[in-house]
């Protein structure tokens, strides 16, 4: 099984993130964050990702923080599930549609993070959480997992749909990446050698 256990601790999260990459999608995820909570559970049931979160931050202030450390816990739990990332298929991309709106994302196990963010929303908010967030997450997901990850929303007009509909489609882009390939399950997926 390819699963790790991370732990953050700052003067402003205390953050705790299992997970199984070979999973079953089972959850159990505690943020402080309804919205985000619902997310990661989205993450967990799409991507086949066994995943345990739980999170303590400075909620008083805003939810800036503990989104983007939650985001760089998994993003490091899932580098350090991988390993040196021999054996995967290493690419992914998955097309999302939710209601009116539609999203894609494709993505590189490279271990070179790159973040390319084309979403637009409506509104400054969904229910409590500052859409701008939702870019710190990934882009903090990218960074430390090591992934080369494009997010492009072509249309959408609910914010809750244009954000879930990233969310699964970047679940099932992931899953497909880290699949084991079987026909080269020893070889790392790069004329490089490493990656």
């Amino acid at each position: 099984m390819r699963s790790a256990t991370v732990e953050r601790t700052t003067t402003e999260t205390k953050i705790a993130v299992s997970l199984n990459l070979d999973g079953t999608g089972t959850y159990d995820v505690s943020t402080g964050i309804g919205f985000l909570d619902h997310m990661l559970e989205q993450l967990s049931r799409h991507g086949l990702i066994d995943l345990t979160v739980k999170a303590e931050g400075d909620l008083h202030i805003d939810f800036h923080h503990t989104t983007e450390d939650v985001g760089l816990a998994i993003g490091t739990a899932i580098a350090q599930a991988l390993g040196d990332r021999k054996g995967i298929t290493r690419y992914g991309s998955a097309l999302a549609p939710m209601d009116e709106t539609l999203t894609r994302v494709a993505l590189d196990c490279s271990n070179r993070p790159y973040l390319i963010w084309k979403v637009d929303f409506r509104r400054d908010k969904v229910g409590t959480m500052d859409t701008e967030l939702f870019k710190e997450w990934f882009q903090a997901v990218a960074q430390t997992a090591g992934l080369t990850l494009h997010v492009e929303t072509f249309y959408g007009e609910n914010n809750h749909h244009i954000v879930e509909s990233a969310f699964k489609a970047f679940a099932r882009a992931l899953r497909q990446a880290v699949e084991i390939d079987p026909r080269r399950a020893d070889v790392v997926p790069s004329t490089k050698g490493s990656l």
